[in-house]
């Protein structure tokens, strides 16, 4: 396992981690600790350290399985949650210090644990990272030694750039694949001078860029690739990367003949997220242990040729950027 610096956090994280949105829902699968055991311990068992879940994962079960696996290992494991899509609705007006304290201390009960690695604020609409008060008061529970450090997930590169304007943001997690390629134009090189953190989610545009899914590929009613493809449920950006999921099943044929070697392309998309030295770590998600062990065959690929960054680039430019590229 190769591991890299987390920003200003000092944390050496693997550069390819976990995110546990699928061990706690809306893909079609319902909770299980059983389940969750087995993946996060296969994770750390890869050399996996670091670990990102969020309170709404699972209704806190997520958390509460986190938090069993810190106690139950000896490695050094670095957790980080996320605060604020509890909020109904999610709104800018519904932020407000008070419950978002509430949320980080249910977090810490949850989890068992008496602080917080990383506390990341859950996508909040884009008003909220206009109000300084929402950020002071990270400060306050840093200083009550309930959080180490506090970090954003965003939807928007605007969000990004204008988090990280304060100066106790540590890191983003934001969405950057092969088809959402607009956070390197900008934002990794501000980020970069700010040493934030950059933990990149949504790699695989979920699960588009595994070259799994065909036109006759199917997804359970609780899944959010079936429910949420025009943004029904919440932002239509993390769904499929925010792409019509047919041109997104066009790019991949053309993936796939850019790299016919590759049965999997997962661990090709994720090479090419790695090509970029900004980044600190990737947080692909697994439903089962095996899909950790596969995300990991990544470090093992070479940096991609110039020819097939510039082929990427050119299928991003013709058939994805139209979408994506303005929106987010």
């Amino acid at each position: 396992m190769r591991y890299r610096r987390l920003g200003k956090t000092d944390f050496r994280v693997s550069e390819i981690s976990l995110g546990t949105w699928q061990v706690g829902g809306k893909w079609g699968e319902t909770f299980s600790h059983e389940r969750a055991d087995g993946i996060l311990n296969a994770a750390v068992d890869a050399g996996i350290n670091f670990i990102d879940t969020a309170d709404v994962y699972g209704n806190g079960e997520s958390e509460k399985a986190v938090g069993r696996l810190v106690r139950n290992r000896s490695e050094q494991l670095y957790v980080a949650t996320k605060c604020g899509r509890q909020l109904n609705p999610h709104v800018n007006e519904a932020y407000r210090p008070g419950v978002l304290r509430k949320f980080v201390e249910d977090s810490l009960q949850n989890m068992n644990l008496e602080r917080l690695d990383l506390i990341q604020l859950h996508c909040p609409p884009t008003e909220v990272y206009y109000r300084p008060e929402i950020f002071e008061l990270f400060d306050r529970l840093k200083q009550e030694g309930k959080i180490q450090h506090l970090g954003v997930s965003v939807e928007k590169v605007e969000e990004a750039l204008k988090a990280i304007e304060f100066p106790n943001v540590t890191t983003v997690q934001i969405i950057f694949n092969m088809f959402r390629q607009r956070p390197a134009e900008l934002f990794f090189s501000e980020a970069s001078q700010r040493d934030v953190g950059i933990i990149v989610r949504v790699p695989l545009a979920s699960g588009l860029l595994t070259g799994k899914f065909d036109e006759q590929s199917t997804f359970k009613e609780g899944d959010h690739r079936h429910f949420n493809r025009h943004g029904e449920a919440f932002d239509k950006g993390e769904t499929f990367s925010g792409i019509d999921y047919q041109t997104g099943v066009d790019a991949v044929k053309e993936l796939k003949e850019i790299f016919s070697a590759y049965e999997n392309l997962a661990p090709v998309a994720l090479r090419w997220i790695l090509d970029f030295q900004e980044v600190s770590c990737i947080i692909p998600g697994a439903s089962r242990p095996e899909q950790v062990v596969s995300n990991l065959h990544a470090q093992e690929l070479p940096p991609l040729a110039t020819t097939e960054l510039e082929a990427i680039k050119d299928l991003y430019e013709r058939t994805i950027k139209g979408q994506v590229h303005h929106l987010w």
